[in-house]
C-alpha cells in the first residue's frame, strides 16, 4: 500500500510556504547527509514524513482498536487470527509478533520527529520564517509526545530517546527503561512547550487544520496525559481544557451521527485526525470489520461488539450512539458469542462507514472535543466540583437525546465517577479509549473478572483471569534480545 500522502504534502507545504516550486520535492532518500536538511523544503518534507507514521504504523490504523476495545469488554476478536484472539483473552506472550511491530514502528516515528526537532534550528534559508520554524518545531514535539503517550500507556516505563541515534556503540543503543513518571514528565513538559509554539489554526482549510498539530491539539493531549499519569494532576487537566475551549479554532460538539456518517470529517468537533485519500493512499481498517453488505465480501470480520456492550447501550436507551456505532446483519458464519448457528444476526463495529476494498477514505479521529468534554467532567468530579461535572456530562447526553443524569447516577463522587466511565464507554466505543479509561479508573481487574461472556459452543463463561500484571503489555522478546539493558514487565 502506498502510504506517503502526496496530497497532504501539498496541503502542508502550500499552506505554509505559498510557493509552487516547493511542491516538486526530491525524495529524502536521494539527499546526502551533508545536504539533506539545508532548506525550508527539505525540513518540511521531513516533517511530512513524521506525520506519515500515523498511517504507516499498524497501531494507529486499527491495532489501537484491538488493544483498547477487543482487549477490554467492548468487543470480541472475531475473524480467525490467533494473535488477535490472544488480545481478546488477555493472554499475550512476549513473542507475540504484533508487539514488536508496534514497538519498532512507534520508535521509528519518534526518530523521525527527533530528526526534525534537531535539524530545524540549523536551517539557514530566508524562505523559512521564524514563525514557521517555531511551528515546525512545535509540530514535531507534539508528534513525539503523542507516540510516547502511546508507548507509556501500552508498556509503562520505556526508553526515553529524545535525539537521533547516530552510533552503533552499545552505550548509544542499549538504553534502559525510564520510569513511568519520567516518561509522563517528558510528555507533559514537551506539550507545554509545543502549545506555545503552535497556532490555533493554519488558515481557513479544515483539512489542513485537522491534519496538523495545533495549540488546541497540544493542550488536549496534555490534558489527557495529566489525567492518565500515575498521580493525576486534575488542576492541570482543567487548565489545558480551558485553553482548548478558548481556542480560536472554536471546537464544538456536532450531531453525533454527523461524526460517523463517513462524509463529514475535519468537522468542528475534530481536534486532530489521520487523513486518508482513498485509493492507493487509503485506510485498510474498515474492510477488516465492516459487514458483508458494506464490504462486499463474505469472510468473517474482526472487532465484533460484545453482548455486554450492546446491553450497555440498551440499558441506557442510547439508540442514537448505538445506531451510529453498530450495524446488525445476518451472516453465513457461526458466531460463538451471539448465536452458535449459521445465519444468525450479529453486530458489527460501524463507526467507519466505507470499506472501499482496503482503500477507504475514512479518517480516524486522534482527539475530538467530545472526549475532552467528558475528560473535563472527570476532572471536575475529581476536584469535588460535582455539579459542574454533571453539567458537562449532560452536554454529551443532550446531543444524543438522553435525559440528564438522575440523582441516582450522580449522588456522590464515586457514583458520578462510574457514570462518567459508562458515558465514555458509549461515547467512545471503537475509538481506542476503553482500556485506558478502565486503567485510569483502576477498574481493569474488577471489570474484566466480573465480565460474563458465554461461549455458546461450550456453554462456559470465558475466564479472562485478569491480573494487575496484565494491565501492561510484555516487552517484545525481540527487543529484549537486542537490548540487554531492558527489563521485562511482570508477566
Amino acid at each position: 500500500m502506498k502510504i506517503f500522502k502526496t496530497a497532504i504534502i501539498g496541503l502542508l507545504l502550500s499552506a505554509t510556504m505559498g510557493c509552487e516550486d516547493y511542491l516538486d520535492l526530491q525524495p529524502i532518500s536521494e539527499e546526502t547527509s551533508s545536504n539533506a536538511y539545508d532548506t525550508a523544503s527539505q525540513i518540511e518534507a521531513a516533517l511530512v514524513g513524521a506525520y506519515e507514521s500515523f498511517q504507516s504504523s499498524e497501531y494507529y490504523v486499527w491495532d489501537n482498536v484491538l488493544l483498547q476495545d477487543v482487549r477490554s469488554d467492548n468487543c470480541y476478536a472475531g475473524g480467525d487470527n490467533p494473535e488477535i484472539f490472544q488480545y481478546d483473552y488477555i493472554d499475550i506472550a512476549p513473542t507475540h509478533s504484533r508487539l514488536f511491530t508496534h514497538w519498532s514502528n512507534l520508535y521509528n516515528a519518534i526518530s523521525k520527529a527527533n530528526l526534525v526537532i534537531e535539524r530545524v534550528d540549523g536551517i539557514n534559508d530566508p524562505l523559512l520564517t521564524e514563525e514557521r520554524r517555531n511551528q515546525i518545531k512545535g509540530e514535531a514535539i507534539f508528534l513525539r509526545s503523542y507516540h510516547y503517550f502511546t508507548l507509556v500507556k501500552l508498556w509503562g516505563g520505556v526508553p526515553l530517546i529524545t535525539n537521533t541515534i547516530t552510533s552503533t556503540e552499545a552505550a548509544s543503543v542499549n538504553i534502559p527503561r525510564a520510569s513511568i513518571e519520567a516518561v509522563y514528565a517528558q510528555i507533559t513538559t514537551d506539550l507545554e512547550l509545543a502549545a506555545t509554539l503552535l497556532p490555533d489554526v493554519y488558515g481557513n482549510d479544515a483539512s489542513v487544520n485537522k491534519a496538523r498539530a495545533t495549540a488546541g491539539a497540544a493542550h488536549a493531549l496534555a490534558a489527557k496525559a495529566y489525567a492518565q499519569q500515575p498521580s493525576p494532576d486534575y488542576d492541570a487537566v482543567l487548565a489545558h481544557i480551558e485553553a482548548v475551549e478558548s481556542s480560536s479554532a472554536n471546537y464544538t460538539l456536532i450531531p453525533y451521527d454527523q461524526l460517523f456518517n463517513g462524509n463529514n470529517y475535519n468537522n468542528a468537533e475534530s481536534i486532530i485526525e489521520v487523513q486518508y485519500l482513498g485509493g492507493n493512499e487509503g485506510n485498510y481498517g474498515p474492510q477488516l470489520l465492516l459487514p458483508p453488505s458494506v464490504s462486499g465480501d463474505s469472510w468473517r470480520k474482526f472487532v465484533t461488539p460484545s453482548v455486554d456492550l450492546i446491553n450497555a447501550f440498551d440499558a441506557e436507551g442510547d439508540t442514537v450512539r448505538k445506531n451510529a456505532s453498530v450495524l446488525f446483519e445476518s451472516v453465513q458464519w457461526v458466531d460463538e458469542f451471539w448465536e452458535n448457528t449459521q445465519g444468525a444476526t450479529i453486530p458489527f463495529s460501524y463507526k467507519w462507514k466505507n470499506a472501499s476494498g482496503f482503500a477507504s477514505a475514512d479518517n480516524t479521529y486522534l482527539i475530538r472535543y467530545g472526549d475532552i468534554v467528558l475528560l473535563k467532567a472527570e476532572a471536575l468530579n475529581e476536584t469535588n466540583q460535582l455539579q459542574a461535572a454533571i453539567n458537562e456530562v449532560n452536554k454529551i447526553r443532550t446531543r444524543v437525546q438522553l435525559p440528564d443524569l438522575t440523582n441516582a447516577q450522580s449522588s456522590s463522587q464515586q457514583v458520578l465517577r462510574q457514570s462518567i466511565l459508562k458515558e465514555r464507554r458509549l461515547e467512545l466505543f471503537q475509538e481506542g479509549q476503553r482500556w485506558d479509561d478502565l486503567a485510569r479508573n483502576n477498574a481493569l481487574v474488577a471489570t474484566m473478572n466480573a465480565l460474563v461472556e458465554v461461549d455458546l459452543r461450550t456453554g462456559n463463561t470465558v475466564d479472562y483471569n485478569m491480573t494487575e500484571a496484565k494491565k501492561l503489555l510484555p516487552i517484545p522478546q525481540q527487543e529484549l534480545d537486542r537490548n540487554p539493558a531492558l527489563v521485562q514487565n511482570p508477566l
